[in-house]
């Protein structure tokens, strides 16, 4: 039946399979920076005066939101199906709610969030330019 109507049941987990894999590191991460002694008021850059607090300023979050919220702008494909349209509008508010969880993260998780989405729009940019030439 899922053959005869197109469907993969296992569709919507192997979108999501990068995402879960990275969760036990984040939760590791997130306890090594609640826990480290040594991080405790440990000068890292400019306004960041401890990795183990929240950003005082919210501009690391801030910044982890639109880098977010970028990478799966550029990932989203047209699509006419109500049910994916659907699917993509709830997407495109996953970074306003991890913005908002992250207001109160340690700084170094958010900081490595952030990162990890750069290096993401960047891979992103290499996929769609290399789409972009197969399809020329």
């Amino acid at each position: 039946l899922y053959r005869a109507e197109g469907i993969n049941p296992m569709g919507g987990v192997t979108g999501c399979l990068p995402m879960f894999l990275q969760f036990p590191i984040l939760i590791g991460f997130y306890n090594m920076l609640t826990v480290a002694v040594e991080l405790r008021g440990a000068p890292f850059v400019l306004w960041i005066r401890d990795l183990s607090q929240p950003d005082p300023f919210y501009l690391i979050p801030l910044a982890m939101g639109i880098t977010m919220f970028l990478q799966q702008r550029m990932a989203m494909s047209k699509v006419t199906d109500p049910m994916a349209q659907q699917q993509q509008k709830f997407m495109m508010a996953m970074p306003f709610m991890f913005t908002f969880f992250c207001l109160q993260m340690p700084a170094g998780m958010v900081l490595y969030w952030f990162v990890n989405n750069l290096l993401g729009i960047g891979q992103q940019r290499l996929v769609n330019r290399q789409a972009a030439r197969s399809t020329a």
